[in-house]
């Protein structure tokens, strides 16, 4: 299972209620497919788990909280607890409201060393002569070492995902039962059951695109109501793993207000 991926994109999020939400699925059918992952028995819906990298002190995290518009995240991403499946290593930068993803897919008996130091090998690659993933493999491992960051928390969800039938410019996604769990360095999908499930009130609607916000979805935006927020789901979960850290809620709050 590997979801296409949008290297260069605008992303936009919003916070909506499960009304709205399919509401906005009947509206973007006209327009839209479900992704080729997406079950429509589960609300053409896939699960999603993602490993989150930071520091000791929590720089990344930080980075959200105080709205650097330039920051980036490390995460592995994963599908299933399937021992032949890929772990993707994945840097998402943000430069201003762009959206810039690295991603490589790498043995999953490799992952877990990728993610607490191990330098880096073309044969932990999933397709050792893919000079692109290559390269992202490297610049994962050069920011995870100047940042000494590590694993530290798995964000799991469902995401229901539309994408435009000829190519994948445009991308709609609503995700929902977000959860997180503290990384013991085992790639678990157990999150659902065993995690712990922040409060975000509702549906985080994300719209994607790589060129122009498409009129239609411009002409959604209004008819709908929708209002942009801040939602990081690795920010949400960190802080519903440290509830009795009142710095992290202060910030949680100071970014919801």
């Amino acid at each position: 299972m590997v979801p296409q991926l949008q290297e260069n994109r605008f992303e936009l999020k919003y916070l909506i209620d499960e009304p709205r939400a399919k509401a906005i699925r009947d509206c973007v059918r006209g327009f839209l497919v479900p992704d080729s992952h997406a079950d429509a028995n589960a609300d053409f819906a896939y699960p999603i788990h993602s490993v989150y990298l930071d520091n000791t002190g929590l720089a990344l995290f930080n980075s959200t909280i105080q709205g650097h518009k330039n920051r980036f995240k490390l995460r592995a991403r994963y599908y299933d607890d399937n021992p032949a499946s890929p772990i993707y290593l994945e840097i998402k930068r943000r430069v201003n409201d762009a959206i810039l993803k690295k991603r490589a897919p790498v043995h999953r008996n490799c992952a877990s060393g990728l993610i607490h130091g191990d330098p880096p090998r073309v044969e932990q690659l999933i397709d050792p002569g893919n000079a692109k993933e290559w390269d992202a493999l490297q610049d994962f491992c050069d920011q995870r070492d100047r940042l000494q960051a590590q694993g530290r928390v798995i964000v799991s969800y469902t995401r229901e995902a539309w994408i435009t039938p000829d190519n994948n410019s445009v991308r709609l996604t609503m995700d929902r039962q977000i959860c997180g769990l503290r990384f013991n360095r085992e790639f678990s999908t157990a999150t659902f059951a065993s995690g712990v499930h922040p409060r975000i009130g509702g549906v985080v609607l994300e719209l994607k695109f790589t060129s122009r916000f498409p009129v239609w979805m411009r002409d959604a935006t209004r008819i709908f109501n929708l209002q942009r927020t801040s939602c990081a789901k690795y920010v949400y979960c960190t802080s519903a793993l440290r509830p009795g850290d009142r710095k992290l809620r202060d910030e949680l709050e100071n970014i919801l207000a």
